[in-house]
């Protein structure tokens, strides 16, 4: 059996732990014996009290938060339900936007798609209200260290920074489909252009700010997007 790659901590204390989740692990454990390999078991095998706060898909890497008492757990968490937690994403998408003065928005409803859980569609009827900004980054070819032989099929791609204002799953994934600009790589909400031009989903978590739940103190930590 392969071992484990050990997780990079960005920071840690007594209160509070950022890690940054490799591509393809689970945030918390799925259902099957072939699932209980994540995040946050790695992370209890070296810190025990670590506590889950949010999730990243497993397609997605990047910075996650996790907390060390019940305290804290619940404070982080009134934190993220405040919209006081910061997190930013870098993503390669299909296509060509065009770079604006201001960051765009995106605000439309997501909601779960029954017959095809775990999928999201937008639902502007039972859907939850869902925001994301978006802004357009400057142009680079890192990403193609991570195209397959398919990718002369995407004409143009655009590198986005993303961030979040509501917390939904899979937010960001639906809402670049629904502005017609598929995250390449992306196996759940792609099109068959899109969805084989990568070897994986180009989405990562970057950047994270908050204030201390101890302190006050405001922290940013930052992560290298690797495509």
């Amino acid at each position: 059996m392969t071992k484990p790659e050990p997780l990079t901590a960005l920071f840690q204390d007594e209160f509070l732990l950022v890690l940054d989740k490799p591509e393809g692990l689970l945030s918390v454990p799925g259902r099957g014996a072939d699932k209980q390999d994540c995040l946050s078991r790695r992370a209890q095998q070296v810190w025990p009290d670590a506590l889950v706060l949010h999730r990243l898909d497993m397609a997605t890497s990047g910075l996650i938060l996790m907390a060390r008492n019940l305290a804290v757990q619940r404070a982080l968490g009134d934190a993220f339900a405040q919209r006081t937690v910061h997190k930013r994403y870098q993503a390669v998408v299909q296509g060509t936007l065009a770079p604006a003065e201001h960051w765009g928005l995106i605000d439309l409803p997501i909601a779960v798609d029954w017959p095809n859980r775990p999928l999201r569609i937008i639902d502007p009827v039972a859907g939850k209200a869902s925001s994301t900004r978006w802004r357009v980054l400057p142009g680079d070819e890192r990403w193609r260290a991570f195209a397959t032989a398919d990718v002369a099929a995407v004409a143009n791609c655009t590198r986005l920074e993303l961030e979040p204002l509501t917390g939904r799953s899979h937010q960001l994934r639906v809402h670049l489909r629904a502005l017609g600009h598929p995250i390449l790589g992306d196996r759940l909400y792609s099109d068959d252009v899109t969805r084989p031009g990568s070897t994986r989903l180009l989405l990562h978590a970057c950047s994270l700010k908050l204030a201390h739940p101890v302190t006050g103190e405001w922290l940013r930590f930052d992560s290298p997007c690797p495509f």
